[in-house]
């Protein structure tokens, strides 16, 4: 094999880039973002791992969530605040219900590109290069807002810099104070129609809270009731952004992908010969990749060869996406085979992408019912397996849209239209999200129990 640098994935093949005009441009912002400060540091990407490996070894679990794609337009401090809220009611719901501890990555600070099934999309007899996510053009159908902009990724650095240290400050001055989660998921479940179906629960984690106080273990002198970890993540679609913040840590000599602690691969960029995987085998962060149903079990054990080598626990997450209909038939395979030949990963469910679907208002939406029933086939699967669900891949948003149909409010195709915001994929809402939590609660507990 070829000696590994930050640009060999430049003399491979690649797929889903941007073809920018000013070419001279381009090199001038990567070299700009080659100089600015890195987003993440290797010290946090090596905690991360350590977490990582325990959810690999069947001891935690992974819940990792956010936006499909996160928008300039959007980036404010409320979005922010109320997407972390979110993660960390879900979280404490897991946490409880498993009788484990859930690692939190969240798909924020950096999720700006996205991969697409087609270069154009046509409106109106009208075709124009596709929306690539706010790092290279603009939303807006024009020819002008379409062409890809280098500017952006330094305006994308600038608001990842910005998320993390709001998302720092949350995690660590308060917000994350157990007992404020735990409100927040009583007023839930008080406002909830299904209730009485998740009261149980929110009462028990209520009375563990009061009976730990009552011990003199309060947030004063108990540091892990009011602080938490959060890690960031996004696919690392544009290899150029990833290389000019790869840097060389000082004490390991490793390279690390500064612009997140956690990156994926996605389904639409993981040749075998091609330049993601390239780059992904050199860095030593914890890393992703998307496995849908077309992948075959001797492909997979390849794949897992290419990125993980050395076998390592804690280095390599399979992200299943494949859809309620065809999960049963299609994962089965996979687990066996990755059982077989002893490859440690943590597999993790992504229950969004192959459940999307056109609603009859026209709206490209998901439906709450399939999103359960795709985690709910995940754990079935690796219970006959012998194998450990070790989490969940959500695009989510703390905002009450309407994006996504079903859960305990009914939301119906003709809702959809009342508060649709996202600019590329339905995203479950803050409601719905919690209530998958206490669902996928259930699952996480009889699966730890069989273990």
């Amino acid at each position: 094999m070829k000696p590994w640098s930050p640009d060999s994935w430049r003399d491979h093949p690649i797929v889903q880039q941007p073809e920018y005009p000013d070419q001279s441009a381009l090199k001038e912002v990567e070299k700009q973002l080659n100089s600015a400060p890195p987003l993440v540091f290797a010290e946090e990407t090596r905690s991360l791992y350590k977490q990582l490996a325990d959810v690999c070894e069947g001891k935690a679990f992974l819940l990792q969530g956010g936006d499909c794609a996160e928008s300039f337009s959007d980036f404010n401090a409320a979005n922010i605040r109320d997407t972390f809220k979110t993660l960390l009611q879900m979280a404490v719901v897991l946490t409880y219900g498993g009788k484990c501890p859930v690692v939190k990555i969240a798909r924020m600070a950096g999720q700006y590109a996205k991969p697409r099934s087609s270069d154009f999309e046509t409106i109106d007899g009208i075709a124009l290069p596709s929306y690539r996510g706010d790092i290279i053009n603009n939303f807006e159908f024009t020819e002008a807002a379409r062409i890809p902009d280098p500017n952006r990724l330094m305006t994308a650095y600038h608001h990842s810099a910005a998320t993390l240290n709001l998302l720092r400050a949350f995690a660590q001055g308060g917000l994350a104070d157990l007992h404020q989660v735990n409100r927040w998921n009583m007023s839930f479940v008080a406002a909830n129609p299904l209730k009485e179906k998740f009261q149980q629960l929110a009462d028990r984690i209520q009375d563990a809270l009061e009976f730990m106080e009552v011990c003199g273990i309060v947030s004063a002198v108990a540091p892990s009731l009011k602080e938490t970890d959060l890690y960031t993540s996004h696919e690392a679609l544009l290899l150029g952004y990833e290389e000019a913040l790869t840097r060389r840590d000082h004490l390991s000599g490793d390279w690390y992908d500064c612009s997140a602690h956690f990156v994926w691969i996605g389904e639409r960029t993981r040749q075998l010969d091609h330049a993601h995987i390239e780059f992904f085998r050199g860095i030593k962060n914890p890393i992703g990749v998307k496995v849908g149903p077309g992948m075959k079990p001797d492909e997979l054990i390849e794949l897992i060869d290419a990125l993980n080598p050395d076998n390592i626990p804690g280095r390599l997450t399979l992200i299943t996406r494949m859809g309620a209909d065809v999960l049963p038939e299609k994962l089965p395979a996979l687990v066996r085979k990755v059982q077989e030949e002893g490859r440690k990963v943590i597999w993790s469910s992504d229950p969004m992408h192959g459940n999307t679907e056109k609603a009859s208002t026209g709206y490209k939406t998901r439906s709450f019912n399939n999103i359960l029933r795709e985690i709910s086939q995940f754990f079935a699967v690796h219970k006959a397996e012998g194998s450990y669900p070790g989490g969940v891949h959500l695009e989510m948003t703390g905002q009450h849209v309407t994006e996504c149909t079903g859960g305990a409010y009914g939301l119906s195709d003709e809702d959809l239209a009342q508060r649709y915001r996202t600019q590329c994929d339905p995203r479950l809402n803050a409601d719905q999200v919690l209530e998958l939590g206490f669902l996928v609660a259930d699952l996480l507990k009889d699966a730890r129990t069989k273990a």
